[in-house]
This record gives structure tokens, sequence and C-alpha cells, in this order.
């Protein structure tokens, strides 16, 4: 990543310039930093500037801009871009910002809750109830997952990769929390569950895939929302081909006559490809932000850079050792 000097934006009809104060970062920034994310490669190409969410201060507005005025506390979504000083998005990816959080907390909300809330409402139907079992719960999204499952009244298996994230997991809402470092996971898996999940959310790839697959009980649901088992897991800054390639071999394949035997699903999804559906994206939101007023979501936990120490934030999130939500600060 460099750092580059570009001119002020001018917003065009219906679109609004921010004044970036923060932008969160998500692993799928990474990915992109790596050249293999796909919707980068599909619909922008190199080079780009990563980040799909922040944070900021209205600046201008363009002609027929009704629901925002300069000097609006607003926090958005951006197909990229997030990186920057200064952002120009349609008025429709905006939002204002919750009395209750901080320009950090509000970079880090919408990437990763409406991640979350698409794979727990609007993606497949899960019964009121239901058991369900998280990876990575004490990541962004997992954390996302976490207290939205919560909320909605579901029981909550947590899968964390450190002791540390424990207590931060509980904290959320978890039921049970298992601590795979230090734990046969699949043992506990079905001692916490012994009749199986109604929904398994996993995003690590290969290294679990079929054994969620295994712990959903009949009519259960796997839902995929990434493959991090097959990417590097450490702070080297640099992509793992051989380690990719390999986990893309080892990736488990769904025979469908043996999901309707077996009477389960699995369903994958990227929430980058929603960008054109804004019935979807401004239910997401609506809700959620609904759910914030009433007190039902806490804001992501942070942890800050500066914009300018961007590689560190990278760093960091290629470790695994983070909890909650990373931010850089403008």
């Amino acid at each position: 990543m460099t750092l580059e000097e570009h001119p002020d934006l001018i917003p065009g009809p219906g679109e609004v310039v921010v004044n970036t104060r923060a932008a969160g970062v998500n692993y799928a920034d990474v990915c992109v930093r790596w050249g293999v994310y796909e919707s980068a490669k599909r619909m922008v190409g190199w080079p780009i500037t990563p980040g799909f969410e922040f944070s900021g201060i209205v600046g201008n507005t363009g002609p027929d801009v009704t629901r925002f005025k300069s000097g609006d506390r607003v926090f958005g979504i951006t197909f990229f871009n997030g990186y920057a000083s200064q952002i120009c998005v349609p008025e429709k990816q905006l939002y204002t910002i919750p009395d209750r959080f901080s320009l950090e907390e509000a970079a880090g909300f919408p990437a990763v809750f409406m991640t979350a809330y698409h794979a727990l409402f609007q993606l497949v139907r899960i019964p009121e109830g239901a058991s369900i079992l998280i990876h990575s719960a004490g990541g962004g999204v997992g954390s996302a997952l976490v207290q939205l499952a919560r909320a909605r009244g579901f029981s909550i298996t947590g899968v964390v990769g450190s002791p540390h994230k424990v207590s931060y997991v509980k904290s959320l809402g978890a039921h049970h929390v298992i601590d795979k470092s230090s734990a046969d996971l699949w043992t506990i898996v079905r001692s916490v569950c012994p009749n199986g999940y109604d929904a398994v959310l996993d995003a690590n790839g290969p290294e679990t895939l079929r054994g969620s697959y295994t712990a959903l009980r009949a009519t259960g649901k796997l839902i995929v929302y990434g493959s991090h088992g097959i990417l590097p897991q450490t702070s080297t800054g640099r992509m793992n081909y051989l380690k990719a390639a390999i986990g893309l071999w080892k990736m488990p394949r769904f025979n469908p006559m043996d999901l309707i035997t077996d009477n389960k699903s699995v369903i994958g999804f990227n929430l980058s490809f929603l960008f054109d559906r804004d019935d979807l994206l401004l239910e997401g939101m609506r809700s959620l932000l609904d759910m914030v007023e009433k007190g039902q979501l806490l804001p992501p936990k942070i942890t800050r850079f500066d914009a300018i120490d961007a590689a560190n934030a990278h760093r960091l999130i290629e470790s695994g050792a983070s909890t909650g939500k990373i931010v850089l600060g403008f």
C-alpha cells in the first residue's frame, strides 16, 4: 500500500462527499491487497483503494440530495475506496450516526453487522429458539453474529482460537464458548448440542467445513461467508500461494444428492455482491439501527490505528489475534 495525493472530490447528482474521520478494516481488505478478492478483480481492478466502510462529516452535497447537509455526522458503506480522507458516495449508502456511537465505532459497524444480519435473517430462515454454532466468534463478523443471535433468542455456541477471546465472546451473550487451541473442538461441539445445530456459520474453509456440516441436525444449514483457512495466518504481509492451492484442493465438495438424503443445506454469500440490492441493504440497516436505538446491540470493540499506519492494522488482522473491529483514524 502506498499513500497518494488526489484533488478534492466533487459530488454529482444524488452524491455526498464525506470528510472521512475513520474507516473500518476487514479481512477482505487484506484479500483485496493480495489481489485475490473476486469482486475487486471483476468490478474494479488494480490499482485499488481498499475499504468498505467509513464514518465522517458531510462536506459537499450534489444536486437532489435531501437527507443530509454539510456538517452532519454520517457513516456508510462503499464499494472500495474507504481508506481515503475524502469519499464520494450515493446518498442511499449513508446513514446518520447513532448518538451512542463514536465516529470510530460507527466506521466499524456496517460491514460486519450487515454481513451478520444477512446471514441470520435474510439468507435463510432459522427457527425461533434455534441452536447455532459460530466459528471465529471473537472477530468482527463473529462478534456481530453473537450479538444478533442473542437478540433473537438463539442458543449460541461460539468458537475462538485463543484463550484471551473467551471472556469477550461470553460478554456478548454466547452461552458456550469453545477455545479450540486448548480443547478437542468437535468433541465439545457434540457434547454441547448432541442432537445437532440448526445452523453453523463458518468462514474458515477446509479446516472446519466438513466438521461443521457433520454437526448439523436434519434441516440444518451450513452458512459460508469466507474461507480464511486457505490464506496466510501470519503477519508477513504476503500471500502464500502454496497454502492457498493446498487449501483449495482440500476444500470439501457437497453432492446435491447427499444434501437431499441428509436433509441439510449449504449456502454461501459475499456481501460485496449485494451492493445492487438496495432493498436488502436498506431493510437490514434500518433493522440494525432500530436494534441499536433499543439498546439491543453494543458498538463493536475498537482497536484504532492512525490511517498512515494502515500496514500495521493489516498485520494485526492477518495474525488472527484481534478481537472486535480494527479501525483507521484520519
